[in-house]
């Protein structure tokens, strides 16, 4: 859906208000308020946190919710089932955000980025922002929108290489490489921006690859 679909009352209703809404929402996936140092109750306005984790039992090591030995169906069941408070929370968050015009603010800003760097509209920016923290947040968003025809199937490749490359990246990389942060010899950022740039190039490369080798399955981008 281009800006050429846009009703005149979505249009208009691209304000101030649906800027800050963007913003908020930009913040509030994004991860930057993550564990701030000197500032923790700024993770009460962040999505990893807000998002939390079960209990553990008596033996942490080999007894959580989901029980020790689970088998085929019904260990796979309950992980699925760990991962639905998380994904509920986006969606509902999202409305939210949606219904202030954070997403037609977000097609206004970031088309003119993400359009010449992987050929996705802008509206695309928040379901790529929440992938930073939460891939199946992030995969969620993205069905949604494929559901709801405001993207192609090209566009959902794309999008996919993009949050599959570094998936849940700065939680991630600051919950399991904080590990490795005393030995490291350069700036923490390093790594991290590193490995956000190439899923800019990842995502490209599947563009020019879908663009060119299997153009013909795309027909009129579809």
């Amino acid at each position: 859906m281009s800006d050429e679909t846009l009703t005149p009352s979505e249009k208009v209703t691209t304000s101030k208000g649906s800027y800050l809404a963007l913003i908020i929402a930009i913040l509030f996936f994004s991860g930057l308020f993550y564990k701030v140092d000197g500032l923790k109750w700024l993770g009460a306005f962040d999505f990893t946190t807000l998002g939390g984790s079960f209990g553990t039992m008596k033996d942490p090591a080999s007894n959580t919710f989901l029980g020790a030995g689970g088998l085929s169906a019904k260990a796979g069941f309950l992980f699925a089932l760990s991962l639905t408070p998380t994904v509920m929370l986006a969606l509902g968050v999202l409305e939210i955000f949606t219904h202030y015009g954070a997403i037609r603010a977000a097609h206004k800003l970031l088309t003119p980025l993400l359009k010449p760097l992987m050929g996705l509209p802008g509206r695309c920016g928040l379901a790529l922002i929440t992938d930073l923290q939460s891939t199946d947040a992030g995969a969620a968003l993205t069905k949604e929108m494929y559901d709801q025809n405001q993207v192609t199937k090209k566009d959902v490749v794309v999008m996919s290489a993009w949050q599959y490359s570094g998936a849940g990246l700065i939680n991630n990389y600051f919950a399991i490489g904080s590990a490795l942060f005393a030995s490291m010899t350069l700036p923490v950022i390093i790594p991290l921006a590193l490995m956000f740039v190439l899923k800019f190039v990842g995502a490209a490369i599947t563009r020019f690859v879908l663009s060119s080798v299997y153009k013909k399955d795309f027909v009129d981008g579809k």
